[in-house]
């Protein structure tokens, strides 16, 4: 992309209304938001409610292809379910009464019938798998999507990290038996280890036991740490798992063999989720199958959450400088930026060929090629993030070479557009 057809535009100051907490608050306000607005990668609608812009469109994919690519791994199947949902389904759990869950948006059509938009879906999964399986023959297997959610918070805060309307990768898992649920629970986690792993926040995340509510003893939370994090958990570096403030109990430590003075009190944030709902849905739904001995079943589920948008600023919180966003490279809008200073004949044409040839090379780059002063141009850059920068410049040109310098240092050095472009390879 050339940067001089890009529509959106950085800004020198974050808006006002992202100078303060969301919710009218006294407090820090959200170094996400803020970073992201300013560079251009999103645009705030109001509290809670974000648009993607051209380069964060780029961000959230990329999040959002390692995290299918990781799902697909381990068997999952991809749909695409309504965010409209009737009233009789959820009624059937309990969870359509505000005051069991009182984070609803609720509508009527027309003719005056109540709809609801999609909290989260595990009751309309689970009657959607009722037309599908009948017999054990049918079992195992797992489904996900990427789907918009809409939650009514009474505070949106943190950015795009807790808004009223979020997509997110929600993967249910149906098994004859708490056997299998266990064994593919397992692997789910294994998955979310690596989506971690791959998006740059690996050593900073924990698998971090919290309550399991009315669906089992333990459920998992993925927790990264982070001074801005709204979460307190207590981490065990050497066996890198962590336990949630409200299961903090002797109990708990017994059960996973440690002691109250291995633990260290953090700050985090919740990246993501893993549960055994068990036959609680499918009991309420009815989705049975019938065993090897006739015998009729309910199936027996997990659910297992993340959100690329929550993954996408947790990132800014943690990799950002003084200057700007920090991409890891898996994630960044671009691979490079290239900095094109001047407007000479030479220039031009030495910028636009390396430019040709970037993307010829398969390589996804961002060509500045505005008329703008040098200082202006790297502010830019900075801000944006792009983890390397290629500069073409009047000085560059005369020695036929490059200056080639990587976001998290300080020193450039100058190479030949060849030897550039390995160096960027490697």
């Amino acid at each position: 992309m050339r940067q001089s057809q890009l529509f959106t535009k950085t800004r020198k100051e974050a808006p006002s209304d992202e100078a303060r907490p969301n919710d009218g608050s006294v407090g820090q306000a959200s170094k996400n938001a803020q970073l992201l607005i300013r560079a251009g990668y999103i645009q705030k609608e109001m509290a809670g409610v974000y648009d993607y812009l051209p380069l964060g469109l780029r961000v959230f994919k990329k999040i959002e292809n390692i995290i299918r690519e990781e799902m697909d791994v381990i068997g999952g199947q991809e749909i695409f379910m309504s965010s409209l949902q009737e009233k009789e389904t959820w009624e059937k759990t309990n969870r359509w009464d505000d005051s069991m869950v009182d984070i609803w948006f609720k509508t009527k059509l027309k003719n005056d019938t109540e709809l609801g938009l999609a909290i989260t879906h595990e009751e309309p999964i689970t009657r959607m798998i009722t037309k599908h399986v009948q017999s054990h023959k049918d079992l195992p297997f797992s489904v996900y999507q990427f789907q918009t959610k809409f939650r009514n918070e009474i505070r949106a805060k943190s950015g795009i990290m807790r808004t009223r309307e979020f997509i997110m990768k929600d993967l249910y898992s149906f098994d004859k038996d708490q056997e299998g649920l266990d064994e593919f629970y397992g692997k789910a986690s294994d998955a979310y280890v690596r989506i971690f792993d791959r998006v740059g926040l690996g050593e900073k995340t924990y698998k971090t036991f919290a309550s399991g509510g009315v669906f089992s003893k333990y459920s998992h939370e993925f927790q990264t740490i982070c001074d801005t994090g709204e979460d307190v958990i207590y981490v065990n570096e050497n066996k890198k798992i962590a336990i949630n403030k409200e299961v903090n109990t002797d109990e708990v430590l017994s059960d996973l063999g440690i002691s109250r003075d291995e633990l260290v009190e953090r700050k985090a944030i919740e990246v993501g989720n893993i549960f055994k709902l068990g036959t609680r849905f499918s009991d309420a739904l009815g989705l049975l199958y019938v065993d090897e001995s006739g015998e009729k079943k309910p199936v027996v589920m997990g659910s297992y959450g993340i959100g690329p948008g929550r993954l996408m600023g947790t990132i800014v919180e943690l990799y950002s400088d003084d200057k700007g966003i920090v991409w890891p490279k898996e994630v960044a809008p671009f691979a490079v930026h290239l900095v094109r200073l001047g407007d000479s004949e030479a220039v031009v044409k030495f910028a636009d060929d390396l430019y040709t040839d970037i993307r010829k090379q398969g390589v996804e780059v961002l060509y500045d090629d505005r008329p703008l002063r040098a200082g202006e141009k790297f502010a830019d850059s900075d801000l944006i993030g792009i983890p390397v920068r290629f500069v073409v410049s009047e000085k560059t040109v005369a020695e036929g070479k490059v200056e080639v310098k990587f976001r998290t240092d300080n020193d450039s050095e100058l190479l030949t557009a060849e030897q550039a472009m390995d160096k960027l390879k490697n």
